[in-house]
């Protein structure tokens, strides 16, 4: 049998709020008001063979538009790692949230992979509900259905390999029809969930997001998480500002650049045990 390929998987971090609260990202939690910080990333698997690049983040021109303060241009950060985005010829789109792929246009070239529910879903009439259409933007939607119309959307309905050692999961809950993207690297299998779980408390101790379609999905999810997984610290969130606390950096680099195939300085269960001591003190 022949061995799969093993990848690098690389974690940008173009944003991070800090008025943020513990109530925007767990519901019913016991302090809602505690102040919390959430990051934004994007991320990039590659090896000699190929490069792909996950998620486009947002541009300055989509923070406008939704009244947000503008982060660092993404495809400028990719750019400093040595990506030019105008290049990149496979992305693959977890879901489509504005922060997810708010900086299409800067990937002209590239084929996109996405879930059939996803398009669908943001596409359909569930738009007309202001809860369930405020994380979309119709410019985005938009610019997915153009590339669709000219042949550059590959849709997956469920679980699919896009290349030897690099699957595709749908995971539900968050947004119906998001993927999970499962890596192979030399610590194992990386799992990037994306908002199938943007905390890492999230999925350690099945805390549900306020951000829900569907809380029983999104509560399995965590199960099949678990299950890609070779461990709890093979897991990578969406949001976690812990992410860039126990992952190394590529060094000399303005932008965060993490290497997600090395090992986590400490486990999950430390991380977050460690942040909530830091919070109470």
């Amino acid at each position: 049998m022949t061995a799969l390929p093993e990848y690098e998987v690389f974690a940008l971090r173009y944003g991070a709020r800090s008025d943020w609260t513990r109530g925007k990202s767990y519901l019913n939690d016991a302090d809602p008001g505690a102040p919390d910080v959430i990051e934004y990333f994007l991320w990039i698997i590659r090896n000699a063979d190929r490069t792909i690049v996950v998620d486009t983040g947002f541009d300055a021109e989509t923070a406008i538009r939704l009244g947000r303060k503008p982060f660092p241009d993404p495809a400028t950060l990719l750019g400093q790692f040595g990506i030019d985005s105008l290049k990149v010829e496979t992305l693959i789109v977890t879901h489509m949230h504005f922060d997810h792929i708010g900086a299409l246009p800067s990937f002209p070239a590239a084929r996109l992979h996405a879930q059939a529910a996803d398009m669908e879903w943001a596409t359909g009439p569930m738009m007309k509900y202001a809860f369930l259409r405020f994380p979309y933007d119709s410019t985005h939607v938009d610019q997915m259905v153009a590339a669709a119309s000219a042949g550059r959307v590959q849709l997956h309905d469920g679980d699919s390999t896009i290349a030897p050692g690099i699957t595709l999961h749908r995971i539900d809950g968050h947004a119906t029809g998001l993927q999970a993207v499962r890596v192979n690297t030399r610590r194992g299998n990386v799992v990037l969930a994306s908002d199938s779980a943007a905390f890492i408390e999230q999925f350690l101790d099945y805390r549900v997001s306020p951000a829900v379609v569907d809380a029983v999905a999104m509560l399995k999810g965590y199960d099949r998480l678990r299950e890609l997984a070779p461990s709890l610290d093979h897991i990578i969130t969406g949001h976690d500002p812990l992410t860039s606390l126990i992952y190394p950096h590529v060094p000399a680099l303005a932008s965060a650049v993490l290497k997600l195939h090395e090992e986590p300085s400490r486990s999950v269960r430390e991380a977050v045990d460690g942040w909530k001591l830091g919070r109470r003190s």
